[in-house]
């Protein structure tokens, strides 16, 4: 698979791997600065320091990205829906190639397996494209026997 799903990708930045949201008091995964940058509304216009950033996927906060500072992000900042906060059926799984969960409802091992294939072949860019920086094959369901 492609470096953007490789788990110690990340793991040399001296940062702490996981950091607990200061709102919801979870912890979280790291995500790196460069992510928020491309998912910031007008990125210029904030304070994104260099720093331990973190992404907190849990619905039920409003908080998308926090810092180690306790710096917040929300939906409010972000310039499109995170699907990882959603539960409609229109939400992204894979942002890289547009793949929603609606899709994966109606034809799971279809897209499943392209995102595999493309991944496998290097043509994801899950640590930019997707609001987690992660590899977006973890947000779409596993095929089952």
């Amino acid at each position: 698979m492609s470096e953007c799903c490789d788990n110690d990708s990340c793991s040399n930045t001296g940062y702490p791997k996981k950091g607990v949201c200061p709102v919801n008091g979870k912890p979280y995964g790291r995500v790196e600065r460069k992510t928020l940058l491309h998912h910031l509304n007008k990125p210029w216009q904030k304070s994104i320091v260099e720093q331990a950033w973190y992404f907190c996927d849990s619905p039920d906060c409003d908080v998308i990205y926090f810092g180690q500072d306790n710096t917040t992000f929300t939906q409010a900042d972000v310039r499109t829906p995170v699907g990882q906060k959603l539960h409609q059926p229109e939400r992204t799984l894979c942002y890289c190639f547009d793949v929603q969960q609606q899709d994966c409802d109606s034809q799971l091992k279809q897209a499943r397996q392209f995102v595999v294939e493309q991944t496998k072949s290097g043509s994801c860019d899950c640590e930019i494209r997707n609001p987690s920086g992660r590899c977006c094959l973890k947000d779409i369901p596993k095929l089952k026997p």
